[in-house]
């Protein structure tokens, strides 16, 4: 009985990998174009990501730093 179903579940899958090859679906192995494949130019893209960040993180820091900011205390609703 377990070996019957284990069989059934195999011949399934089989059967939906032979139908996702014969309509074209692409696998989830296949390299999808938006990505980069190419390691320094994926290095690069992170680069660039850390110095967008860090001008980010330098906007803040500079805005801090001014003492333009004011904080309110929110009252507490437990009473």
């Amino acid at each position: 009985m377990k070996m019957e179903r284990m069989l059934a579940a195999v011949i399934v899958l089989q059967v939906l990998i032979l139908i996702s090859q014969w309509t074209g679906q692409p696998s989830a192995s296949i390299a999808r174009a938006d990505q980069i494949t190419n390691p320094s130019e994926r290095q690069l893209a992170i680069l660039e990501e850390s110095k967008a960040t860090n001008a980010k993180l330098e906007k803040i820091l500079s805005y801090l730093q001014s003492g333009d900011m004011t904080v309110k205390v929110a009252k507490d609703d437990k009473k």
